[in-house]
């Protein structure tokens, strides 16, 4: 796929996910994007590797019972770099959705309510038998073929392709798949929870989406961009208005979603925000940065995960986008939340966290805890709600959040993790124990490549990388004091 942008040696380049520039118009988006763009997209195909507890088919490594826990990074035999081409990945909560060099998109995960875009029907799935002499915990059956296998979505189903787009993004809920095209048009798939069970898709015209489905349009101008969260999606358009869709209990749709009309206005719709550059996205809060630099925040807040105050409250929600509260030299360049936890990376490549800290999802010891961190009633530290610098760390050049863990990559292309250990979404090896600080995943599989996405969700990671040549190799290894 042609990419505009400088190529590295390594054959990346700060791009636009294959955006096209034929026109006047999507000439004025591309400067757009590419002038704040924080995030690597290869020219050439990426290797995939993917990690951690996949019983739901999460890891796409196949259905042998043996793929269900995934202790290191493990290279996922069915997307060859010389035959597939992945050249970008969305990692959801269950579920992954990856975008070829033909603008192909590829799934695999659980498709319970229709996430995967594809029919799984008639998958060929062996189940244990209770009553084996030979049946333990540790091995129960094969898992859907059809869903722990990467395929592809049918062409047919995403009529632009045959138009000639391209996509240029793929966003990934934990119920729901979306396609963002170089037309701006927007294809989706699946539905929103709630914490009443399923939601719906759209207004109360299609409860669950099975596959792709045209969103209708909702602005007068192109959609630059998506940030989907854990049962809500935002959308930017080119003037920096900022649209929300799906579930707002906790307030992550910027506004108040009355009861009885929630099915109605279950579409995408704008709350007031203007001027803005980028959108994130966290499980239950979301952030947008403006123009200008400043970050805002809303949505769940009861760890500080939002970043607006030092105050600590159970259940509380910021209902309206407040200001994060950041040093005045922070240059934001990306950000990246869990479930109660967020990381912001600046432009420096420093990495800034905050929120909770329970299973060391932000990264910081307790050792050299802020000042800011709230302690409970027994005096346990429990969140730091104030953004804090991770010290003694190399630049980064991405960050990634699942649930309850963290990823980053640094410039040197190696992977990070720490957090949330019990389910080995952070790579970093059978011990199974929460990982304090930013640990490097060293393995025979990857430590010889120049990772460039890397991306987290309930109790997985997933990450794409580039084979670095002998001498490439080499040199980092000498760098890094490698046997």
């Amino acid at each position: 796929m042609k990419r505009a942008g400088s190529e590295d040696s390594n054959g990346v380049i700060t791009s636009t996910r294959g955006r096209k520039a034929t026109k006047t118009h999507d000439s004025h988006i591309l400067n757009h994007i590419n002038d704040y763009m924080p995030y690597y997209v290869s020219v050439r195909p990426l290797d995939i590797f993917c990690w951690g507890t996949g019983s739901m088919c999460e890891l796409g490594l196949g259905p042998l019972a043996k793929n269900k826990e995934v202790k290191r990074p493990r290279l996922n035999p069915y997307l060859p770099v010389d035959k597939v081409k992945i050249v970008s990945i969305a990692v959801g909560g269950m579920h992954t959705l990856a975008l070829d060099a033909e603008s192909n998109v590829w799934s695999w995960g659980c498709n319970d309510v229709g996430a995967l875009g594809r029919s799984t029907a008639g998958a060929d799935e062996q189940l244990k038998d209770m009553d084996a002499d030979n049946s333990s915990d540790d091995e129960d059956g094969n898992l859907n073929d059809l869903e722990s296998t990467p395929m592809m979505i049918p062409k047919q189903n995403l009529p632009p392709l045959q138009e000639g787009h391209k996509i240029i993004q793929l966003a990934a809920t934990d119920n729901l798949g979306c396609a963002l095209f170089d037309n701006s048009e927007i294809y989706a798939w699946g539905t929103f929870r709630c914490n009443e069970g399923v939601l719906g898709f759209y207004q109360d015209k299609i409860k669950i989406q099975h596959e792709p489905w045209k969103v209708p349009p909702f602005s007068k101008y192109k959609i630059v961009q998506m940030a989907p969260g854990k049962d809500h999606i935002l959308f930017l358009d080119e003037e920096g208005v900022v649209f929300a869709w799906g579930n707002g209990q906790q307030y992550q749709l910027g506004r108040k979603v009355m009861e009885r009309f929630r099915l109605k206005t279950l579409d995408p719709r704008p709350f007031g925000l203007k001027h803005i550059r980028f959108i994130f996205s966290g499980e239950n809060h979301s952030f947008a940065l403006t123009k200008e630099g400043k970050l805002y925040s809303w949505g769940l807040n009861q760890y500080g995960q939002c970043g607006v105050s030092e105050e600590i409250e159970d259940g509380a929600l910021v209902t309206v986008p407040q200001e994060v509260i950041l040093p005045e030299d922070v240059n934001v360049k990306w950000v990246s939340a869990g479930e109660h936890h967020s990381l912001l990376l600046t432009q420096d490549g420093d990495i800034y966290s905050f929120g909770r800290l329970d299973m060391h999802e932000i990264g910081i010891p307790k050792s050299d805890l802020p000042e800011e961190t709230y302690k409970d009633v027994h005096g346990n530290a429990r969140a730091v709600p104030i953004p804090t610098k991770l010290k003694n760390m190399p630049k980064f050049k991405t960050v990634a959040a699942g649930s309850h863990h963290s990823l980053a990559v640094a410039q040197n292309g190696i992977a990070y993790s720490w957090g949330f250990g019990e389910t080995y979404a952070i790579g970093l090896g059978p011990a199974g124990e929460d990982v304090e600080v930013p640990t490097r995943i060293k393995n025979t599989a990857t430590q010889n490549h120049n990772i460039v996405e890397i991306g987290g969700g309930g109790q997985f990671s997933v990450s794409g990388g580039i084979k670095l040549s002998d001498e490439d190799a080499e040199k980092r290894a000498e760098e890094m004091g490698d046997e």
